[in-house]
């Protein structure tokens, strides 16, 4: 099962100043910074995927800016990515269209033909056929019953589009390995999906429409398709946000999923940052040791507004937390003390109430194992 990095410009500052928490002035974000393959000297995922929707232009506003948008068609998207080193070569690069960014309208705003070029010009491995997304989800569905008129719409739109796709990527000899995505609104219609995607000639199949879903609905979702798809036939889980239950989905032979769920998780949940194998197919989970800017973090600010807090207390418990954490790292001050004082200061960020309030959560107990 290859684990495949959703990139949405994710990279970071080598140079940045810790201790004047500030970038070098000169700073140029993408030029001067670095991609997570870069910072860790390896690739710590099997490939990488970038979405049209992300990438934009006139008709989908992306998170590129125009001129990294004009490289990224220029160059090609391995050495954008900065992927096009002989280490990098065996990784795979996928390509969607983004169905987020476009939910609203009527229609995808891509053609197939256009999406076959962008992958191939481009320099994908694999491409995804236009798809447009469907939210409504009935866990019970049995073959194509149920769905609303808007539902069914898109799964047509979706499967014309995934037969044209097919037809054009032939037409141009692509070099990339074409995906049919699947969408549907319960198990037997995305299993239904699944059937005629074969039937087309795809031995690749991405799974689409799985962000908002829980593990057994998921699960119930590959059940159908897998029982309705020849063994041979590959899948791709689009937007897999469940990466941390991916040992339950070993029977389900599955391909490949992408995800950027670990590393969003690592900067924004308030407790479950980092995990490793536990017990049995369970996980322990870590808590991050993070310092925020008192006067800067809205969460902290906003506490401050309804007099929870007051923030001269707020910017002294700061300063006495970093300098006990630079001094533990110089040898200068105990476990014990350095642990205290970071709990402390983070008490009104992971429980939003003072230290006294809350020493004993679990939360913090947590925060001290890690």
């Amino acid at each position: 099962m290859k684990f495949i990095f959703a990139d949405s410009l994710d990279y970071v500052d080598p140079a940045f100043d810790f201790i004047g928490d500030r970038s070098p002035a000169e700073r140029q974000p993408y030029w001067d910074d670095a991609y997570p393959h870069e910072i860790l000297g390896y690739a710590p995922y099997d490939g990488v995927l970038v979405s049209r929707g992300i990438v934009g232009d006139h008709r989908v506003k992306g998170k590129y800016t125009a001129s990294q948008a004009r490289r990224f068609h220029l160059v090609g998207v391995r050495k954008f990515l900065r992927l096009d080193k002989p280490e990098f070569a065996h990784l795979d690069i996928f390509g969607d269209c983004g169905a987020f960014t476009y939910v609203q309208e009527e229609r995808p705003p891509y053609s197939a033909g256009e999406m076959a070029e962008f992958y191939d010009e481009c320099g994908f491995t694999h491409g995804c056929s236009v798809d447009h997304i469907i939210f409504d989800f009935n866990p019970a569905g049995q073959g194509m019953s149920g769905g609303t008129d808007d539902a069914k719409a898109r799964f047509e739109i979706t499967l014309e589009n995934a037969d044209a796709f097919r037809r054009e990527a032939k037409a141009i000899d692509a070099s990339f390995t074409p995906l049919g995505v699947v969408q549907g609104w319960s198990p037997g219609s995305m299993a239904e999906a699944a059937r005629r995607l074969v039937t087309m000639g795809y031995d690749y199949l991405a799974i689409g429409g799985m962000v908002p879903l829980k593990s057994p609905e998921i699960k119930l979702v590959l059940e159908a398709i897998r029982e309705a798809v020849p063994a041979s036939t590959r899948l791709h889980i689009l937007g897999f946000a469940k990466a941390d239950d991916i040992d339950s989905f070993h029977g389900y032979d599955i391909a490949s999923f992408d995800t950027t769920s670990p590393l969003l998780r690592a900067f924004k949940d308030a407790k479950q940052n980092y995990y490793l194998p536990g017990e049995g197919l369970g996980l322990r989970y870590f808590t991050s040791i993070r310092v925020p800017q008192a006067i800067e973090n809205p969460k902290l600010q906003r506490g401050v507004k309804k007099g929870m807090f007051r923030a001269e207390e707020l910017v002294r418990l700061e300063a006495l937390a970093l300098n006990s954490l630079r001094a533990f790292d110089r040898g200068a001050a105990d476990l014990e003390e350095t642990l205290h004082n970071v709990l402390v200061y983070s008490a009104p960020l992971v429980e939003e109430k003072p230290y006294e309030d809350c020493k004993d959560s679990v939360a913090l107990t947590r925060l001290g194992q890690s």
